[in-house]
C-alpha cells in the first residue's frame, strides 16, 4: 500500500442512485482501516470548487447502508467544465490536503475526473453508480438493481388493475440512452412487449404484436418502454394505437423518478461495499486515472479511456428471451 497518499476525498456527481450510501461508508472505512484519513466533498465538484469539504470518520458513516440518495448530496457543475474551474477545485483541495480522489458516478463524473488528473496529476478512481447500467467495463452499476425491482413492483401492481379491467398499459421507465431497466424489469413483469433504444423495433411492428392478441381474445396487457426509446415515449405510442384500433382500453403509466429513490436492495449495497473497498485499496496500490468494475463477479480496474463515452452493451440474449416469452 502507498504510504504517499495520506488524505482521500470522496464525492457523488451526476443522478443519484440507491447504493451510494453503502460505496460512500465503504470508502471511508477502508481509508481509515488502511490509516488514511477520508474526506467527504459536498455538492460534487460545484462543491469542490467552493471548498465545501468535511471530514469522515467511521461513526459518520454510520447508519447510512440502507438509504437511498446520497449524504454527500450531488450536483452539476458548468464550471467545473471549464480548466479554470477546475484550477479552482485542485487548489481547494490542497489547501485541505487531499492528495488522492475516490468518485462515485456515470459517465460525465468519468470525463471530470479524468481531465483533472491529466491536468494536475491528482490519483483518481471512479465507482460506477447510475441506475442505467449504461456504463462499459462492468456488469452491473450501483443502483441498476434497486432501480430494476422498484420497476418491477410496480409493474406487479399494474399488471392487478389492468387484469381486472381489461386494459392495455404503456408503462415507461428511465433510460434515456440504455434499455436495461426496461429490458430486465419488463421479462420479470411479464411484459407484452418491451421497447427499448437499442433495439430496431418500428411502431408497426409493435402495433402488430399488439393486435395479435386480438385473435385470442386478450385484452389485458403490459408495454414496458424505456423513455428514450425511438419510436417515442409511452404518450406518443399509447395515442397512436388508439387511433388506430378501439378494440383496447389504453392507460399509461411513467415511473420517473421514483427509481431513482428507496433503500437499495441486498445486491447493490454488496456490490458497492466491494467496489468502495476495492477503489480505496486500488488507489493505495497505484491504480489511477481508471473506474472500478465488476466482470463476472470479479473486480476489474478499466482505464477511462476504454469506458468513458462507450455503451454498455445490450444483452442479446435477453432480448431474444423477451421475445420468446411475450407470445
Amino acid at each position: 500500500m502507498s504510504s504517499s497518499i495520506q488524505r482521500i476525498g470522496v464525492f457523488t456527481s451526476g443522478g443519484d442512485a440507491p447504493g451510494m450510501n453503502a460505496a460512500i461508508r465503504a470508502v471511508v472505512r477502508t481509508g481509515i482501516f488502511h490509516n488514511k484519513e477520508v474526506y467527504g466533498i459536498m455538492q460534487g465538484y460545484e462543491g469542490m470548487i467552493e471548498g465545501d469539504v468535511v471530514k469522515l470518520g467511521a461513526r459518520s458513516v454510520g447508519n447510512i447502508l440502507q438509504r437511498g440518495g446520497t449524504i454527500l448530496k450531488t450536483a452539476r457543475s458548468e464550471e467545473f467544465k471549464t480548466k479554470e474551474g477546475r484550477k479552482k477545485a485542485y487548489d481547494e483541495l490542497r489547501k485541505v490536503g487531499i492528495d488522492a480522489l475516490i468518485a462515485i458516478g456515470g459517465d460525465g463524473t468519468f470525463t471530470g475526473l479524468h481531465a483533472l488528473y491529466h491536468e494536475f496529476k491528482m490519483p483518481s478512481l471512479c465507482i460506477p453508480g447510475t441506475i442505467d447500467n449504461d456504463i462499459a467495463g462492468t456488469d452491473y452499476t450501483i443502483g441498476f438493481d434497486t432501480a430494476t425491482n422498484t420497476a418491477v413492483e410496480a409493474i406487479d401492481k399494474i399488471r392487478d388493475t389492468a387484469l381486472s379491467h381489461n386494459r392495455l398499459f404503456f408503462i415507461e421507465v428511465m433510460g434515456r440512452n440504455s434499455g436495461y431497466i426496461a429490458l430486465y424489469s419488463g421479462v420479470a413483469g411479464g411484459a407484452g412487449a418491451i421497447i427499448i433504444p437499442e433495439s430496431e423495433t418500428s411502431f408497426d411492428k409493435v402495433y402488430d404484436l399488439l393486435t395479435a392478441g386480438e385473435i385470442t381474445n386478450k385484452r389485458s396487457n403490459l408495454v414496458v418502454i424505456a423513455e428514450g426509446s425511438k419510436i417515442g415515449g409511452a404518450n406518443e405510442i399509447a395515442r397512436k394505437v388508439a387511433e388506430r384500433s378501439s378494440y383496447f382500453d389504453i392507460k399509461v403509466t411513467i415511473l420517473g423518478h421514483l427509481q431513482r429513490g428507496g433503500s437499495p436492495t441486498y445486491f447493490d449495497r454488496v456490490l458497492a461495499s466491494r467496489m468502495g473497498v476495492a477503489a480505496v485499496e486500488g488507489i493505495l496500490a497505484g491504480e489511477t486515472d481508471a473506474m472500478v468494475g465488476i466482470r463476472d463477479n470479479k473486480i476489474v480496474f478499466n482505464p477511462f479511456d476504454a469506458v468513458m463515452n462507450r455503451p454498455h452493451d445490450i444483452d442479446h440474449d435477453m432480448l431474444r428471451i423477451a421475445k420468446i416469452l411475450s407470445i
